[in-house]
C-alpha cells in the first residue's frame, strides 16, 4: 500500500487533480459572474437583480445569483439595489468626497413596510466612522427642503444642516445599498427609479 500511494505521490496525478480542480473551480466562478451579470439591471447607477429567488430559474442562473445574493428573498417581498460610483463622475465612491442622493417629493422608495439606505465597505460590511451612522430609514425622520423633497447626505464629517440625513462614509471605498421591504407596485413593475447619486462639489 505504502508503495502504491509512493507512486501516485511521484507521477504527477495529484499535483494533476490539484490543478485540474484549480482550473474548474476558477472556471465556474467566471461563468457564475458572467450570468449574474447579464441578469443585472442598472439605472441611475444602482443596480439590482431582479430574477433573485424566483422558482422559474434555471439550474445555471440559480447558481450564479445564489453567489451574487446568498441570502435574498424574492423582488417582490425584498427589492434590493447596489450603487458603487457616482453617477456623474462614474468614479468610485470613496470617503474622499461627498456625494448627495436627492430625492423630489414624495419620492422616497413606496413601501408597505419599510426601506433603508446604508453604506458599507466593498464587500458589504458594516463600516467604522469616527462619528455618525452608516444608515438612514423611513423611520429617521428625515428632514425635508421647502419644496418636500429630501436630500440624504453621503460625506465623512457631519454637515451644518439637518444630521439626521446625514451618513457617515470611511475613508476608503464604500458602497451603498439600498433595500425595501414589502416594495410597493411602482418598485415592483420597474417603473420606480431610485435617483442618482451625485458628488458634491465645492
Amino acid at each position: 500500500m505504502s508503495g502504491f500511494l509512493a507512486w501516485i505521490a511521484g507521477s504527477g496525478v495529484v499535483q494533476g487533480l490539484i490543478i485540474g480542480l484549480t482550473f474548474a473551480y476558477l472556471t465556474t466562478v467566471l461563468v457564475l459572474n458572467a450570468v449574474a451579470k447579464t441578469e443585472t439591471k442598472t439605472v441611475n447607477g444602482w443596480s439590482a437583480i431582479r430574477k433573485a429567488g424566483q422558482p422559474g430559474n434555471g439550474l445555471l442562473v440559480r447558481a450564479a445569483l445564489q453567489k451574487a445574493l446568498p441570502v435574498v428573498n424574492v423582488f417582490e417581498e425584498a427589492a434590493y439595489w447596489t450603487a458603487t460610483r457616482s453617477d456623474d463622475s462614474h468614479q468610485r465612491l470613496t470617503g474622499d468626497h461627498a456625494y448627495r442622493l436627492h430625492f423630489a417629493a414624495g419620492q422616497l422608495p413606496p413601501t408597505d413596510a419599510f426601506w433603508s439606505l446604508t453604506a458599507t465597505d466593498t464587500v458589504g460590511y458594516k463600516i467604522s466612522t469616527n462619528g455618525g451612522r452608516s444608515s438612514v430609514d423611513s423611520h429617521s425622520g428625515l428632514a425635508t427642503n421647502a419644496d418636500g423633497s429630501v436630500d440624504i447626505l453621503l460625506q465623512p464629517d457631519q454637515p451644518s444642516g439637518a444630521s439626521q440625513n446625514w451618513i457617515a462614509t470611511p475613508s476608503g471605498r464604500f458602497k451603498l445599498m439600498l433595500r425595501a421591504y414589502l416594495p410597493g407596485p411602482a418598485i415592483v413593475d420597474g417603473s420606480y427609479q431610485i435617483p442618482p447619486v451625485l458628488e458634491v462639489r465645492p
